[in-house]
């Protein structure tokens, strides 16, 4: 299966997309980003030099990927998210000088596997949302993201857990700390604010 480029799109010849990837209408993809297999980049979406994405990534309409972000396999990113790259964002020096490129030190988001991050949600210069985990809509990341937490607010809080399905998970009654997916029925165990699959 071969790479889809739309032919209003813009992807730098540097940049590298794997076997299966599509790139809708006016998405732009920067030099020397790198795209694993299958991924979707949806129309309008942004991908900065240099951004590492995994296998089967899906970029919704819009969305905003800031270098030097690093997103794992079978990560979804929702229409309109934007990963910041800016500690301290100005356009000015204290003197009133534009600032350039080299004024500052961009900071990654590291998004790591199955990661889901909802629609308008954003996450902040440097953070990292943990394997499995779900961003609900339009809240905004301050702080890192455990594995499997389901967050949702401004700034976010962890509301509960989610599974792999992206299903809310449900603490046995007769088992606290232990939790289970309505959908799959897998089994996960809470300690130290931590969640882990069972084996």
């Amino acid at each position: 299966m071969s790479v889809r480029i739309q032919p209003s799109s813009q992807v730098d010849e540097t940049a590298e997309l794997g076997e299966g990837t599509t790139v809708w209408d006016l998405a732009q993809i920067r030099e020397e980003a790198r795209l694993g297999r299958g991924c979707i980049v949806g129309r309008g979406a942004y991908v900065g030099p240099g951004v590492r994405i995994g296998d089967h990534v899906k970029l919704q309409n819009y969305a905003l990927v800031y270098e030097p972000a690093v997103l794992g396999d079978g990560v979804f990113i929702g229409p309109a998210a934007v990963l910041t790259n800016d500690f301290y964002p100005r356009a000015v020096e204290p003197d009133g000088r534009l600032k350039r490129g080299d004024d500052w030190e961009s900071a990654g988001v590291v998004v790591a596997d199955g990661a889901s991050l909802g629609a308008r949600s954003v996450c902040v210069a440097g953070v990292r949302v943990g394997r499995w985990a779900l961003v609900a809509a339009g809240a905004v990341v301050s702080r890192d993201v455990p594995d499997f937490a389901l967050v949702a607010g401004v700034p976010a809080r962890r509301i509960g857990w989610v599974g792999r399905a992206g299903v809310r998970l449900v603490e046995q009654a007769d088992e606290p700390g232990v939790w289970v997916c309505p959908r799959t029925g897998a089994l996960h165990d809470e300690k130290g604010g931590e969640l882990a699959e069972r084996a």
